[in-house]
């Protein structure tokens, strides 16, 4: 007789402690953390079966936001309902957002601007990119699989280095994909891509100062929700909304941002926690909470207002065709930031050929070395590297 998989029986407090303790230990990125959660819920507690699981994570991974974190949410409300999916997100969410908080400060306080420490943080930006340059190209390979998928990718790649609104880009890509097949997609975004072109409105990719642009609380807010709602296929696709919203409005400058992408790297939490430091960096405290608030809203929302109707809603074919779209969109966007990002840092360092070593070196060691401990060695070597060769 087969006992049926259901969740234990657990205080609210027990609950939040459970996902605060996994939480604690959410270093890896995605994969090691739905690892973790699937070992601890799935075989040895039964809180669900294998085959439900494996389905929740595929309607995960067709919805913006950070897949383990949601993935939290579901199993916390599987458990103790609406109140309980909310505390598992904020106990999955805490420790790496304190951490992240504590070094937006130490930033701000003993790093940005510091004389003496430009080699160090050049190395380490440097470094940011060739792990960068690894997940976009792990992201389209799974993204990208035909040519329909490629040419949309091409195409916005090509069209936001030339300034066209990603959002029109984005639109374009979900439509075409529906309505069209074969490589007649190709001239439908290419249409709107030109069209972009006559809209006013900064360029994604062009991050100069904007004077009249404070960095307000709402501001921030809907900084954030930007990148929680457009994170399809990982965390890295965040980068180009955030970036837009912060350093293209002046905000904080492309060598912070990457060294807050860094940070994130290192810590306990779904690396969409940059934004924190993002939020931190130009809006002190309170601009950290905005943006973050922003970022995770739609990480919870998607579970707890959809939470009966989610298998149901991500089986229409129809969404998986614009979604596909999209998703390849945004592989040839964050391309485009990655160019910029790149330009950005060969414009600031002194030593180009030093710098560029320590970024072909990174994409080397991102490419054939695996585990959680990876990212980490990669931005120490890459802190270690600017150190030594430019000071």
């Amino acid at each position: 007789m087969t006992i049926e998989a259901r969740p234990p029986a657990l205080t609210l407090p027990q609950l939040f402690w459970r996902f605060l303790r996994f939480g604690m230990a959410a270093f890896g990125g995605p994969v090691a953390q739905i690892a973790m959660v699937r070992e601890a819920l799935v075989e040895r507690e039964r809180w669900i079966d294998g085959p439900r699981f494996n389905r929740l994570l595929g309607v995960m991974q067709v919805l913006p936001g950070p897949e383990a974190h949601e993935l939290c949410v579901h199993m916390g409300m599987l458990a103790r309902g609406r109140i309980g999916g909310l505390l598992a997100g904020l106990g999955f969410m805490l420790p790496g957002f304190v951490l992240m908080m504590a070094a937006g400060a130490l930033y701000v306080r003993l790093v940005e601007g510091r004389a003496g420490l430009e080699g160090v943080l050049l190395g380490v930006q440097a470094a940011v990119l060739g792990v960068i340059v690894r997940a976009v190209w792990r992201i389209g390979s799974h993204i990208l699989t035909d040519r329909i998928a490629i040419g949309i990718a091409v195409v916005s790649l090509a069209a936001t280095l030339a300034g066209t609104p990603f959002w029109l880009l984005l639109a374009a890509a979900g439509i075409a994909s529906v309505v069209t097949a074969g490589w007649p997609v190709l001239a439908v975004v290419a249409a709107a891509a030109i069209a972009g072109l006559l809209l006013p409105g900064s360029a994604i990719h062009d991050t100069a100062p904007v004077a009249a642009t404070t960095a307000t609380l709402g501001a921030l807010f809907l900084a954030g929700l930007k990148g929680g709602l457009l994170t399809f296929g990982g965390a890295y696709t965040a980068i180009p909304y955030v970036r837009a919203d912060t350093v293209g409005r002046g905000w904080l400058s492309d060598g912070a941002f990457l060294d807050g992408v860094a940070v994130a790297g290192l810590l306990p939490a779904p690396l969409v926690i940059f934004a924190t430091f993002a939020g931190y960096v130009a809006g002190g405290p309170m601009g950290a909470l905005a943006i973050t608030a922003g970022m995770f809203l739609p990480a919870f929302a998607f579970s707890m207002i959809f939470f009966e109707r989610l298998e149901a809603i991500v089986a229409d074919p129809r969404l998986h065709r614009a979604l596909d779209g999209v998703a390849a969109a945004v592989v040839g966007i964050i391309a485009a930031t990655v160019v910029d990002l790149g330009i950005g840092t060969a414009e600031r360092t002194p030593a180009p050929l030093v710098t560029a070593a320590i970024f072909v070196a990174a994409c080397a060691a991102a490419w054939r070395l695996k585990g959680g401990w990876v990212t980490p060695a990669i931005v120490a070597a890459g802190a270690l590297s600017g150190w030594a060769a430019i000071g």
